[in-house]
């Protein structure tokens, strides 16, 4: 019955939008992250300085270009300070691997295709646009100017989702002599992946409004019968801070189309592979360190 009452109220505002009306939405991400990794627990300046670091990668500005059909989801392009584009670049280049490339989704045929590029090659991530069984809550809030209404839903996440990394939780980590914290920590030097835990599925609270009718949301979020202005999932929370409805200057929601097209198991499996090819090589120059300065 509560559903019935939401898509009643749908249809008598759907007519108020013309066949060709285009939006933009504005989106400010944040992620928070767990500071306590390797087992043990770091100073306050210690957490500073990573947070400060982090800073460019867990908190972040998107545009949602949208019109009743498809949309485009891209981060809001930055001016960096001068001096900034040659430090930590290589760093800079495989967090990018794990952070959101842009968007496009059209909820009429179903597709979502993820523009990135991963060591200089760019690739086309394209699937079907997965679904989430959404459960109207009851509840309402208002979110700057538009009332709006909460759904959550269980969601599935993906195995290289870097919002969702978590430290891998130890057993009696306390019992632990300094020997074995000393190779845990020698161990997790060489091998960051082994101390990374990623929940399976995480609970999605999203907020969304009628007084905008359309299938859409920030990121691969959608399947609402209004657009989507909220959502928190696990540390991530994504808010709408602006909105302008047929804007002068109107975006192309167009398909990307360079780069090679794959799937999302087929990205996993490149970066996965990607990744064993540099925990090699460095254990190989560990060892030839080694053997070099016995000799």
């Amino acid at each position: 019955m509560k559903q019935l009452i939401l898509w009643s109220l749908v249809l008598c505002t759907t007519g108020v939008f013309a066949q060709n009306f285009q939006g933009k939405a504005y989106y400010q991400s944040k992620t928070t992250m767990d500071m306590n990794w390797g087992g043990r627990e770091m100073s306050a300046e210690q957490k500073k300085r990573i947070q400060e670091r982090m800073k460019g990668f867990l908190e972040k500005v998107y545009i949602l270009d949208f019109n009743q059909t498809a949309s485009t989801y891209k981060e809001e392009e930055k001016i960096e300070a001068p001096g900034q584009g040659g430090r930590g670049g290589f760093g800079r280049m495989m967090m990018g691997s794990f952070t959101q490339g842009d968007q496009y989704k059209d909820v009429r045929d179903g597709v979502i295709i993820e523009s990135k590029e991963f060591f200089g090659k760019k690739f086309l991530i394209k699937d079907s646009l997965p679904k989430l069984a959404w459960k109207m809550e009851g509840e309402t809030k208002q979110i700057g100017k538009y009332l709006c209404f909460k759904a959550t839903a269980l969601k599935k996440v993906d195995e290289l989702d870097f919002s969702k990394m978590r430290p891998r939780r130890r057993n009696n980590d306390k019992e632990k002599t300094a020997e074995e914290k000393k190779q845990d920590s020698i161990k997790a030097a060489k091998d960051p992946f082994s101390q990374i835990d990623i929940p399976k599925e995480v609970l999605v609270t999203a907020w969304y409004t009628l007084d905008i009718p359309i299938n859409q949301g920030p990121g691969e979020y959608w399947g609402l019968p209004g657009l989507i202005l909220e959502v928190n999932a696990y540390k991530t929370t994504i808010l709408c801070s602006k909105i302008v409805m047929n804007p002068g200057e109107k975006e192309l929601i167009t398909e990307p189309t360079k780069g090679k097209e794959v799937t999302r198991k087929e990205y996993n499996e490149i970066v996965k592979t990607k990744m064993q090819e540099m925990r090699d090589m460095y254990r190989g120059r560990g060892r030839g360190g080694r053997g070099r300065g016995r000799g």
